[in-house]
């Protein structure tokens, strides 16, 4: 009999939530057959079979959450397989999946392998306890499962700096007199991710904003607002490398990109994701139009693929779609910058000895100050207005 486990998803995440089953007990999988969907906290991921066999028990319903090297489902290997298949798995990488015979053997004898476990860590944990020079090894996990929180790093952390030496959770609000609670809702998938990313950002990054407005007034009817802009950020970037790069504060290093991969924020139901457009530099007007429409759709309706969420080298917030004027929006390492865009409206303008009226964008860049100068951000800022003003 094998136990399969729930294999590593190659994202540095400690669990993952169950969407739908595949297959049901009793049927049988071949080698590399899509058994179940997941959800991570980025993107929805099938998972397939490593060896051949008959379904014998599944270990969890749609709608749990478990975590990296939990059971998954048990099958009754097929008699032509070796029999060291029948050993338990112990989770693999997804994307690495060996496809039958030999190979099919090799995979499950590298997943049995004795190897040394990785410390489960929520992601901002680990920035702080780099930060804090904590070995997160030496540090007892309080969260489901043992995984290393924010609080436990803090705990072991800070009382080396003078801190106390027991940081305790705020208490919630008093509940008022005749008032019926509200729901409890743990964070889960993308939220529960925004709330990991925008602490390590928080806990990261030396945040600093400017803001001014593109006058509109040359543009041509017809122009495409995103498209527009997308053209004019790879402007800037060629005025100002600086901010399409990534810092490395460990190493106190940055890297430069030739390429420009722009990760857009996509609100939707679930909550915050921000697919990444590559090669914008490269990229005519239509067939950026047509990327941002394929990469929108794919995730509102969760079906966009992980490697779509990876290594943006800037990001823009286009909230002005829906409201607002300037904002400070976060810069997500290790990017080093981010656009937002607000709403275009008519503001009223001097003009010569006339006053008239002309629709203007407002922007708001937020930078992140340990690696961008206020030079360097500014003349990136007047390079990004310089084309959007123009006619076309």
């Amino acid at each position: 009999m094998t136990v399969f486990k729930l294999p590593d998803l190659g994202e540095g995440l400690s669990e993952a939530e169950i969407v739908r089953w595949h297959v049901k007990v009793g049927d049988h999988v071949d080698v590399d057959t899509p058994m179940l969907s997941v959800e991570t906290a980025k993107a929805v991921v099938e998972v397939p079979s490593p060896a051949s066999g008959r379904i014998v028990a599944l270990h969890a319903q749609p709608g749990d959450r478990i975590e990296i090297g939990a059971p998954l489902m048990e099958f009754a290997a097929d008699a032509k397989e070796p029999a060291a298949q029948a050993a338990p798995d112990s989770g693999t990488v997804v994307g690495h999946m060996a496809s039958g015979g030999e190979e099919a053997d090799a995979v499950l004898e590298a997943a049995n392998a004795v190897t040394t476990p990785r410390v489960r860590a929520v992601p901002a944990a680990r920035a702080l306890a780099r930060s804090l020079g904590v070995n997160l090894s030496a540090v007892s996990g309080s969260g489901r499962g043992g995984l290393v929180t924010l609080d436990d790093v803090m705990t072991l952390g800070l009382p080396a700096r003078g801190a106390s030496s027991k940081m305790h959770p705020a208490a919630g609000p008093a509940p008022v007199a005749g008032a019926e609670p509200g729901d409890v809702e743990v964070l889960r998938s993308l939220r529960r991710a925004m709330a990991q990313s925008m602490s390590l950002a928080r806990d990261s990054v030396m945040a600093c904003s400017v803001f001014d407005d593109a006058d509109l007034h040359r543009w041509r009817p017809g122009n495409d607002y995103t498209t527009r802009v997308l053209r004019s950020i790879a402007v800037a970037v060629r005025a100002e490398p600086g901010l399409n790069a990534w810092y490395d504060a460990d190493s106190q290093s940055r890297t430069l990109f030739e390429h420009l991969h722009i990760g857009i924020a996509v609100d939707t139901a679930d909550g915050l994701i921000v697919p990444v457009i590559r090669n914008v530099n490269q990229l005519a007007p239509a067939q950026l139009r047509s990327e941002l429409d394929r990469l929108k759709r794919a995730a509102r309706d969760r079906t966009i693929k992980s490697e779509e969420l990876r290594h943006f080298t800037f990001m823009l917030s286009n909230f002005g779609t829906m409201a607002g004027r300037y904002a400070t929006p976060v810069v997500v390492p290790p990017a080093v910058a981010i656009l937002g865009t607000g709403r275009v409206r008519g503001d009223v303008i001097a003009a010569a000895d006339a006053v008239e009226i002309h629709n203007r964008m407002p922007l708001s860049l937020t930078f992140d100050h340990r690696v961008v100068t206020g030079g360097e951000a500014v003349r990136f800022l007047g390079a990004l207005i310089g084309d959007l003003e123009l006619s076309e």
